[in-house]
């Protein structure tokens, strides 16, 4: 688990970025949106141009975001890792020896507390804030949990990026291709 280098995490909404991202000097990408068929032959591309691929199970067409998906995922495709809101796809993703990334929204404060419960009990190796703007927020998520935070959505700007990773966070996940640009 080495994207603490990369700063960014560039985040595929499309086959073709997906495809783009072959090309460029990223590690470890996400891959957002798909469907279950596509899977094995992106995960193929991937694994041929020395990508590490983490897949966004909630957004996978075709497919339920459940334990049993998890397994699956992890027997039959495997990716470097698994993000979700749902623990026991991480939780899944953990026992295989997955990277298990939590993603959690800050709705209000009733939605942090319930995350932290949920937190405690998952201990995923990192948590995605969403969104990932609110810098003293990514500070108190990443105090409260001593879990490493990727800050995602609504990071618009290079600064905003700085911002996320000066409050705290490893890595920045963006969908933004010009954010892509930006190096360590």
């Amino acid at each position: 688990m080495h994207f603490h280098q990369q700063k960014i995490l560039p985040a595929a909404k499309s086959i073709k970025d997906f495809e783009a991202l072959m090309d460029s000097t990223y590690q470890y990408i996400i891959l957002l949106d798909c469907h279950v068929a596509q899977l094995k032959a992106l995960i193929q591309l991937a694994n041929r141009h020395s990508k590490k691929v983490l897949l966004h199970v909630d957004l996978i067409q075709g497919l339920r975001n459940d334990e049993h998906a998890a397994e699956f995922l992890c027997q039959q495709i495997k990716p470097a890792g698994l993000i979700s809101t749902r623990t026991q796809v991480v939780h899944v993703a953990k026992k295989k020896k997955l990277i298990g990334i939590q993603r959690i929204f800050l709705l209000d404060t009733h939605a942090l507390e319930t995350s932290y419960r949920l937190l405690e009990t998952s201990r995923p190796d990192y948590i995605e804030v969403l969104p990932g703007i609110i810098p003293h927020m990514i500070r108190e998520v990443h105090e409260r949990t001593g879990i490493p935070v990727l800050a995602g959505g609504l990071i618009r700007t290079p600064e905003e990026v700085e911002q996320a990773l000066y409050a705290g966070a490893v890595a920045v996940t963006t969908s933004n291709r010009s954010l892509w640009k930006l190096r360590s």
